[in-house]
């Protein structure tokens, strides 16, 4: 636990002062009652006293005033929250490859149905833009809080010939930069790519991870696919085996994760693992109410257990 204004804490140099002279206090009254009065003729008199019970309303007193001081010094706690200025790229491959039905029931349909999963389960607050690549990269929705934009764009992806993963890469660094960022610092951000194949269009793989390492940005790459899959293109059928090596390497060089989904479950929960690990910060939050509540149930006690016993209030 934490203080926003922890210079406060010397008022409970007092209370402990106030504590110490009430005990003093106790004492010395103990000593004068056995000293000058006649015990046996009091418990005649007085067959019943609160005993220990008389001091629960002082110490309940004592206890309120402790608590208020320390919510005057705002405590707080550390919470996790979401990162507001966080920026999270979606990249999906929709080369041909992508049709094969390996995955059923193609590796793009399904690749469509857990990035809506993933969609959903990214915070507000968390900004989410989406890069598709084939031959060629485009922005299809620059980062944005909004998720009704990327969610229709996913859904309407159509295969495209070749793959271009490096284009892919530089794509969404520049919709990266397009993002507003926070004051203090750089707004964190990543790439999470999926694909299934090799590049074999636009600029190499190390090109672009070297400019996403140089920018502090990490690349998570998700292999789609098994390496028996096919596709069908001009009434024949050729092999579309993932290549898991060079997205490895990709995430390796860039500081990213790497992941295999052969089905679509397997697919959402790389996904949520991605997100969980992106969305939070930790943050102090102020727990002052709780302390002056609290304080408050203690004074109402004093209150009450000095009515009960002393019919007085303290």
């Amino acid at each position: 636990m934490t203080f926003f204004a922890a210079s406060r804490l010397w008022f409970l140099v007092p209370v402990g002062v106030l504590a110490a002279v009430y005990v003093g206090v106790q004492r010395g009254r103990r000593r004068s009652a056995v000293r000058f009065s006649n015990v046996d003729l009091l418990a005649t008199v007085v067959p019943w006293r609160p005993g220990w019970r008389r001091h629960l309303p002082a110490v309940a007193s004592i206890l309120a005033l402790a608590l208020l001081i320390l919510a005057f010094a705002r405590p707080a706690r550390a919470v996790s929250v979401p990162q507001e200025t966080a920026t999270v790229v979606l990249a999906i491959d929709v080369s041909e490859s992508m049709r094969a039905t390996d995955v059923p029931p193609s590796r793009l349909q399904a690749a469509q149905r857990a990035a809506l999963s993933f969609i959903d389960s990214l915070p507000q607050g968390l900004r989410l833009g989406l890069v598709t690549f084939g031959g060629t990269a485009q922005v299809l929705v620059l980062p944005t809080h909004q998720r009704a934009p990327v969610k229709q764009a996913v859904t309407h992806l159509q295969p495209e010939p070749s793959t271009a993963i490096g284009e892919a890469i530089f794509a969404s660094l520049q919709a990266i930069n397009g993002a507003p960022t926070a004051k203090t610092k750089r707004a964190p951000a990543r790439i999470v790519l999926l694909s299934d194949g090799a590049t074999n269009a636009g600029r190499p793989n190390d090109e672009a991870a070297a400019a996403a390492r140089k920018k502090g940005v990490p690349v998570s790459t998700i292999a789609f696919g098994t390496d028996h899959g096919t596709v069908a293109v001009q009434d024949q059928t050729d092999s579309a085996p993932v290549d898991q090596d060079a997205l490895r390497k990709i995430a390796n060089e860039t500081g990213g994760r790497f992941a295999t989904a052969a089905s679509e479950a397997d697919l959402r929960d790389t996904y949520r693992q991605i997100g969980s690990s992106l969305a939070h910060v930790t943050r102090a939050r102020e727990l002052t109410l709780w302390f002056v509540g609290i304080a408050l149930v203690f004074a109402f006690a004093a209150a009450v257990g000095s009515l009960v016993w002393a019919s007085r209030l303290p």
